[in-house]
């Protein structure tokens, strides 16, 4: 455990929180506002405060930053798609049908699985199920992610994420035309109270969401599309388009649309293609590609050929 304390005589009057992200500790204002919330990590005097405490001169602020858990998933002989790795990060092209990390019920075949096999060194902030993911893609969702190798990295880029400093872009083919070559689906995303498997578009409740949309092909009775995510919700895609009359291709939650095509799909017809990011430790601006996976080119090749 990592033990920080600081003697307050100049910040009279900032927020805890803020105070903190500022300091040495190398830590994130959202993860440390998760230890002022689920644990007596930070103290003020000796007491439990709340990330909006107000300090005062004379206070005095400790850190106590956990250990991460040792990993107990096992290491498996998978083979990955790495688009590239230093010892900070591992950017990946997800194979659609994997699961990226273990839950219950499935404790193999997942990405974390595979990265424990090759890596041996990675992120413990997500403790021993989801070690160095920092971000998610369903199942059958297929593209780039970048993986954590160390908790600095991983807080660092969380934190870019959050802040929407990186930038995430998604080809997807839907059902229909949209009405527009370019928009916005704003709607807060929560759990369906109809159905607890699948998310919804609240009104009132659930998280802010915000979809950017872009139309590049149009078909008979399909679209093309890029999407930008200015947030990241479970299935945020997969709803907001659902949510506006055009769910994905092969969707089997949130489409009831059958895939007349004879070139079939697992899943959703949804790749995320790009990822823009600031290199955690040199700075640097980075752009990373994952082609388009195979079923999905030959989807397209049939649309196009029926015009």
């Amino acid at each position: 455990m990592t033990k920080y304390t600081y003697a307050i005589s100049d910040a009279s009057g900032k927020r805890l929180d803020a105070f903190l992200s500022t300091q040495d500790c190398d830590l994130s204002r959202s993860f440390i506002q998760k230890l002022i919330e689920n644990s007596e990590a930070i103290l003020v005097n000796g007491k439990v405060q709340k990330a909006n405490y107000r300090l005062k001169n004379g206070d005095i602020v400790t850190i106590d930053v956990p250990e991460p858990q040792k990993l107990a998933i096992e290491p498996e002989n998978i083979p990955l798609d790495i688009l590239y790795e230093d010892n900070d990060i591992i950017v990946v092209n997800k194979k659609r049908g994997m699961t990226v990390h273990p839950a219950p019920g499935v404790y193999s075949g997942t990405l974390v699985n595979a990265l424990l096999y090759h890596c041996h060194d990675l992120s413990g902030i997500n403790g021993m199920i989801r070690p160095g993911i920092v971000h998610r893609l369903d199942k059958d969702t297929s593209g780039v992610m970048v993986v954590a190798k160390n908790d600095t990295a991983h807080l660092c880029l969380a934190e870019q994420i959050a802040q929407k400093k990186a930038v995430r872009t998604y080809l997807a083919i839907i059902n229909g035309h949209l009405a527009q070559d370019r928009g916005k689906v704003e709607g807060n995303i929560g759990r369906s109270p109809a159905d607890r498997k699948k998310m919804a578009v609240l009104y009132g409740k659930g998280k802010p969401a915000t979809t950017l949309f872009r139309a590049l092909e149009r078909f008979k009775r399909y679209s093309l599309i890029q999407c930008r995510l200015l947030t990241g919700r479970t299935h945020q895609i997969r709803v907001h388009m659902a949510h506006i009359g055009h769910p994905l291709l092969g969707d089997p939650r949130y489409s009831k649309c059958k895939n007349p095509l004879d070139k079939k799909i697992e899943g959703q017809a949804l790749h995320s293609l790009t990822l823009e990011l600031t290199h955690p430790k040199t700075g640097q601006k980075m752009r990373f590609v994952a082609p388009l996976p195979y079923d999905m080119r030959q989807i397209l090749t049939k649309l196009r050929k029926r015009g």
